[in-house]
């Protein structure tokens, strides 16, 4: 199907960014003046910003509670951006949508972000929440059943390392893996997937600006052949937890995330990749307002459901 009339329409009335090199502090501006205000925010039973003491540091959480119970699930949620754009501030919306749908606790992580800070340290951080979120100095009141992860692009990409990690430390209270239109492949030649060719120009996300967008963090220290900085490239995906895969049809990173649950599945992991027609990359941070692209906030919350 074509792209989205709404998204079209919105794409086609954004300006063309400058040229010449990236302004990561300049660009993190921009995406803070579009936040809603608080009186516009979706409601839950509670939103509290905490410092979770990890050990990768003081990591800055937002926990959303949906509604009154002692104990609960809990769903690690890492924000996309680039690994250098993005904060709980401007994916607050995203993470109350998971929270109200799912009924489940959400964490939300503030990582550090490149290129202030190299690699490996936002995944560290992320990493050690999900290990904090776990132990009872946290005290979330997790009920021992559900503990998922949860990201969108970039934050897709540390949803899988993460996972991956957990799994080779032996820690293995993590039940389920959701990546939103995740970035498994940060080796970025487009002879590898169609999508980068296809879906190289007019939707938003552009094959030409991978490279740029990503360089803050490839040049932070971050090597795309380190399993860890792209997933798909990780060589044992057995054990792994189950995993929820979503991308979207104009995506340039469609194919690398649909060849990860492949791979998933014949690793002997209970994967599901569902496709949404007509969206392109950012969907559910940009688009989930529109009704066919909000059902992923449904779709999550069946998956989690399910096991």
């Amino acid at each position: 199907m074509p792209l989205h009339p709404e998204i079209a329409k919105i794409l086609a009335s954004l300006p063309a960014l400058p040229e010449g090199p990236l302004d990561p502090v300049a660009m993190r501006a921009a995406d803070e003046a579009h936040v809603a205000p608080l009186a516009e925010r979706l409601p839950l039973h509670a939103v509290d910003d905490v410092t979770a003491r990890t050990a990768s540091g003081d990591v800055p959480v937002r926990i959303y509670t949906p509604d009154e119970a002692d104990r609960r699930g809990v769903l690690v949620y890492f924000h996309g951006g680039a690994f250098f754009l993005g904060s709980l501030e401007t994916h607050d919306h995203v993470a109350r949508s998971l929270a109200k749908e799912t009924g489940l606790k959400v964490v939300s992580v503030g990582y550090r972000l490149a290129p202030e800070a190299a690699f490996p340290a936002g995944l560290d951080d992320c990493y050690a929440v999900v290990r904090w979120a776990a132990g009872q100095d946290a005290g979330l009141g997790w009920d021992g059943t559900t503990l998922a992860l949860a990201g969108d692009s970039s934050g897709g990409t540390f949803v899988a390392a993460v996972a991956a990690r957990a799994h080779d430390d032996g820690f293995d209270r993590i039940t389920h893996q959701i990546l939103y239109y995740p970035s498994l492949d940060l080796d970025f030649d487009a002879d590898r997937y169609a999508s980068l060719r296809e879906n190289a120009r007019g939707y938003g996300l552009e094959t030409a600006g991978l490279k740029p967008f990503n360089a803050f963090y490839l040049d932070s220290g971050a090597d795309p052949a380190d399993p860890l900085v792209s997933p798909v490239k990780r060589a044992d995906l057995t054990g792994l937890p189950p995993a929820l895969v979503v991308t979207a049809q104009y995506d340039p990173l469609r194919d690398e995330g649909e060849l990860y649950g492949r791979r998933l599945r014949e690793a002997g992991v209970e994967a599901t990749v569902s496709r949404y027609e007509g969206a392109g990359h950012g969907f559910v941070q940009h688009f989930s307002w529109i009704p066919e692209y909000h059902r992923v906030f449904e779709e999550t919350r069946d998956f989690l459901r399910r096991r």
